[in-house]
C-alpha cells in the first residue's frame, strides 16, 4: 500500500557520505540538470554494486534518523489509536470517533502547501526538532483532563498539519545525509518498511497499551517518543545550512504557494508525482472497504484482521526483495511497468472471490507498490536542489490527501454498489489511469534526456 512515514537542509553536495560512493541514477532516471556527478560518472557508478541497506546503516547520520522514525511513528500511531477512544469515552459518538481517526488526513494538503517553505527555508535538524516538540506539546496537552474534545479535535489536526512540513525535510535531509544516488533510495525504501511495519506493529502495542493503561496514559507514553526522537535528531544528526541561503525571503505562505507553483509548473516533475499519487488513489478502496467485504463473503474479525494487513505484507516483502536483491539499473527498468500493473489484481474482486483468492489479490496489489524505489530517485533527479524540500513536502501532503480521498471515495461509492464491484471499479479505472501517467512519464523522460544531451 503506497504511504508515506509520518511525520536537514544541506552543505554542498561534494561531501559524501560517510564510508560510502553512492552511486548515481542511470540515464533512463535522469530528468533535470542539475548539480552531482558528470553523466559519464553517474553511469559508471551506476553499473556498481551497490552496498545494499547495510551500506545505509553504516552512515551514523541516517542511524539517528532511523531511530527516530520508528520512535515519532510508534508515537503518531498510538496516539492515533488511544484518542479515537478517548474521544469516544468522553462523547459516546461513533461519528466523532471516526472523525478523530480522519483528522490524520486531511489537515496534510493545508500543512504541506502553505507551510512547504520551511523545508528549504530554514535549517533542516531546527525544522525536524521543533516539528517533534510541537507534536510532544500537542500531545501533553491532550492529557490534561480538562481539554475539550473540540480541543483534542484541534490538537490532532494541529500534529497532521506539521506531519507533511516534518517528512518533507527528513526527505530532502536524506540527499545531504546519503547523496542523492543509490544509498538515498535505499534509505528512504528503509523508513517506508518502518512506516509499513507500524501497521502491522503499532496497532497491535496500542490494544495492548489500552488493555494496560487509560487512553490518557497511552497518549502520555506518545509524548515521550516524539521527545526522544527530538533528542535523537539533535544530537545524532549534523547542524546543516537552509537551501534557500538564508532565513529571509517574503512570506512563508506566499513562499510555500510559490514554490508549489512551480514544482507542478514543470512537466517532469508533475508527471512523476502523479505517478505517486493516483495509483494511491485507488489501492486503498480494499482496505477501506475491508469491513463491509469480510461481512459480504461471511467471515469473522479474525479473518477481517487478515484482510487489513494482507497488503502491508506484500508491499514490505516486494520492498524487501527491490532494494535487497535489484540494483540501481533494474530498479529504474520496472518502474514503468509495474506501475502500470499494480492495480490489475484489484479486478479479481469482480467474481467476488473468497478468502484464499482476496487475500492472495492484495498480497499483489501491494507488492505492486516496489516501482516506487526506482520512482524514488526520478524524483530526486528531477527537482532542483533550491526546491527540493518544498517539493518533498508537497509530495508527502499529495500522497496522504490523495490516500484519505480514495477511502472516502470507495466508501461513498459503496453506499449504492456492490462493495466487490467498487473494488474492481478502483482497479479498472485505477490501471486505465496509471497508463495515461506513465506514457506522460515517458514522454517527459525522452524530452529531459534529449534536453540534457543538447
Amino acid at each position: 500500500m503506497p504511504s508515506d512515514d509520518r511525520n536537514q537542509a544541506g552543505t554542498p553536495r561534494t561531501i559524501p557520505a560517510p564510508d560510502v560512493s553512492p552511486p548515481a541514477v542511470p540515464p533512463e532516471c535522469a530528468a533535470h540538470p542539475g548539480p552531482g556527478p558528470a553523466p559519464a560518472l553517474r553511469e559508471q557508478q551506476a553499473a556498481k554494486p551497490a552496498g545494499g541497506y547495510g551500506a545505509v546503516f553504516a552512515v551514523r547520520e541516517f542511524r539517528a534518523v532511523f531511530a527516530a522514525h520508528l520512535l515519532s511513528l510508534l508515537g503518531v500511531v498510538v496516539s492515533e489509536l488511544a484518542l479515537t477512544v478517548l474521544v469516544y469515552d468522553l462523547t459516546g459518538s461513533p461519528l466523532l470517533s471516526a472523525l478523530t481517526f480522519a483528522l490524520g488526513f486531511l489537515p496534510y494538503l493545508v500543512g504541506g502547501t502553505l507551510f512547504a517553505g520551511v523545508a528549504d527555508r530554514y535549517p533542516a535538524r531546527r525544522v525536524l526538532v521543533t516539528c517533534d516538540l510541537i507534536c510532544a506539546g500537542c500531545v501533553a496537552v491532550m492529557v490534561l483532563p480538562g481539554t475539550p474534545v473540540g480541543g483534542l479535535l484541534a490538537l490532532r489536526c494541529l500534529v497532521a498539519a506539521v506531519a507533511p512540513v516534518f517528512t518533507g525535510t527528513r526527505m530532502a535531509a536524506l540527499t545531504d545525509i546519503l547523496g542523492e544516488g543509490d544509498l538515498y533510495v535505499l534509505g528512504r525504501s528503509l523508513l517506508r518498511l518502518v512506516s509499513q511495519s507500524a501497521l502491522l506493529i503499532g496497532f497491535g502495542a496500542g490494544g495492548v497499551l489500552l488493555a494496560a493503561l487509560s487512553p490518557r496514559g497511552a497518549i502520555t507514553i506518545t509524548a515521550g517518543t516524539f521527545l526522544c526522537s527530538a533528542l535523537l535528531l539533535r544530537l545524532g544528526t549534523r547542524a546543516r545550512p537552509a537551501r534557500t541561503g538564508g532565513e529571509g525571503g517574503g512570506a512563508l505562505m506566499r513562499d510555500s504557494l510559490a514554490g508549489a507553483r512551480v514544482v507542478l509548473a514543470d512537466r517532469r516533475i508533475r508527471a512523476l508525482m502523479l505517478l505517486f499519487w493516483v495509483p494511491a488513489l485507488f489501492v486503498v478502496a480494499p482496505e477501506a472497504l475491508a469491513a463491509p467485504y469480510a461481512d459480504a463473503i461471511g467471515v469473522g474479525p479474525a479473518a477481517l484482521g487478515l484482510l487489513m494487513c494482507a497488503m502491508a505484507v506484500g508491499h514490505i516483502g516486494a520492498e524487501l526483495y527491490t532494494g535487497t536483491v535489484l540494483g540501481p539499473r533494474a530498479r529504474s527498468r520496472i518502474v514503468l511497468p509495474v506501475a502500470a500493473l499494480g492495480l490489475l489484481p484489484l479486478m479479481v474482486y469482480a467474481f467476488r472471490p473468497g478468502m484464499a483468492l482476496t487475500v492472495a489479490a492484495l498480497v499483489l496489489a501491494g507488492a505492486g507498490a516496489a516501482y516506487v524505489i526506482g520512482l524514488d530517485q526520478w524524483f530526486v533527479d528531477a527537482v532542483p536542489e533550491h526546491l527540493r524540500g518544498r517539493a518533498m513536502t508537497l509530495l508527502t501532503a499529495g500522497l496522504m490527501t490523495v490516500q484519505g480521498i480514495g477511502m472516502a471515495l470507495a466508501g461513498l461509492a459503496a453506499e449504492f454498489f456492490p462493495v466487490h464491484q467498487v473494488v474492481a471499479a478502483s482497479g479498472a479505472i485505477g490501471t486505465v489511469c496509471t497508463l495515461f501517467l506513465v506514457a506522460e512519464v515517458r514522454r517527459t523522460g525522452v524530452r529531459y534526456r534529449s534536453a540534457r544531451q543538447g
